[in-house]
């Protein structure tokens, strides 16, 4: 029998190990050569793992595992034959079935064990029955320190917890979100942009902006091209803290903050200073897909000069966004909401008017960004988001 080696692949010189994600076949399906057979997070990015070979794969290790860089997690037998019609992967099938890690007794409980009859679960609803004999809730006991109630107050505690291990990914992030408020001096500053003109914009332009370009002009063009202007005012923005010294980048990579399924994720839109509207929305929108597919390499995550996330599209009034490190500046946009402003007339006077207003939030490390800087920067990026022209969207 010819068996050939599954293996974990190096994904940076800097990651020795990874996690197991989802399995697309089960130990004994068919698979044929480049089929998708698993994913791996590592604590950057999500990777699909193709099959080396075709033929029946013997898997080694269940979704959740932490494995080490190069470790064979499956084999596949290439003196198999393809049996009639096995060409689909199993349904997103995981190797190995697990339940729900069951909570911790209390030492007035007892394990529940396959013996338990209805008569010991006298009382308890469907739910609860099925609970107790997966493992997933302890009966009772008849002790006399413990009553009755108290024992169903804790099995009514226990219904419906579920523990799953965090994946590496999210311990990732919470590792750095703890380091950012650790290792650096945040500060931040709010103002807020009168949407009018990039409504109207988008709004008299979309259709024939789609048609010359082959893509929908969106909101992120705008802002990063905001940035781009404000950084050339405020380069400590876009500057970075290296030991001792501080790092001014002469071009502004943007992060630019993904949800996915998976947890935050922030790819880079590199060179955004180079770039025009078009181009900014179709980079965008290719790394959002990539990240929602779980397609992102290490090179797409890497090398970012300055952040921007949209809690906007969740319906975020105002946050203050936390640092990228080494970043120094990060911009949050939020909902655009309807609200009174005034106005100033010709003659010096006001009148109060409805507009679409956005608080927008600038996150800054303050051993880099004097306050000066942080809000001229917020009020550069302000400037150019209110008194764009639907000739520079669409310049090509």
């Amino acid at each position: 029998m010819s068996q050939v080696e599954v293996k974990i692949p190096s994904v940076g010189e800097s990651i020795n190990e990874a996690t197991l994600g989802r399995w697309n076949f089960k130990d004994g399906d068919w698979v044929d050569k480049d089929a998708v057979i698993f994913e791996i997070e590592t604590e950057k990015a999500t990777m699909e793992v193709n099959a080396p070979s075709s033929g029946v794969i013997k898997v080694k290790n269940k979704q959740g595992d932490t494995v080490s860089i190069g470790a064979t997690v499956a084999t596949i037998d290439t003196d198999a034959k393809k049996p009639a019609g096995a060409s689909a992967p199993a349904s997103s099938a995981s190797p190995e079935k697990t339940s729900p890690s069951p909570a911790p007794a209390s030492n007035n409980a007892s394990s529940p064990t396959s013996n338990v009859t209805n008569a010991d679960m006298k009382g308890f609803g469907p739910s609860k029955r099925k609970a107790v004999r997966e493992g997933r809730q302890s009966l009772p006991t008849h002790s006399s320190n413990t009553s009755s109630g108290n024992s169903l107050l804790q099995l009514d505690l226990q219904e419906g917890q579920e523990r799953k291990p965090m994946s590496t990914i999210r311990k990732k992030i919470a590792e750095r979100l703890i380091h950012s408020q650790h290792s650096t001096a945040t500060l931040t500053t709010f103002n807020e942009v009168d949407m009018s003109a990039i409504l109207a914009i988008r709004s008299k332009v979309k259709d024939e902006f789609q048609k010359k370009f082959g893509v929908k002009l969106g909101f992120m063009s705008f802002f990063t091209k905001a940035v781009v202007a404000a950084a050339k005012e405020v380069p400590a923005v876009n500057a970075f803290i290296e030991g001792t010294d501080i790092l001014y980048n002469s071009h502004v990579h943007t992060s630019i903050a993904v949800s996915t399924d998976r947890g935050l994720v922030v790819p880079v839109l590199r060179f955004a200073d180079r770039q025009n509207y078009a181009d900014i929305e179709k980079n965008i929108g290719a790394l959002a897909e990539k990240a929602r597919s779980g397609k992102l390499g290490i090179e797409d995550m890497s090398g970012g000069t300055f952040t921007i996330t949209n809690g906007g599209v969740f319906g975020s009034l105002l946050s203050t966004p936390i640092l990228n490190p080494p970043q120094s500046g990060i911009l949050g946009m939020h909902k655009t909401e309807m609200r009174p402003k005034a106005i100033e007339q010709a003659n010096g006077s006001y009148k109060v008017e409805v507009r679409p207003m956005m608080y927008v939030a600038l996150s800054y490390d303050h051993r880099v960004i004097d306050g000066r800087d942080s809000v001229t920067f917020l009020v550069k990026a302000k400037e150019y988001l209110e008194t764009i022209t639907a000739e520079e969207v669409m310049r090509g």
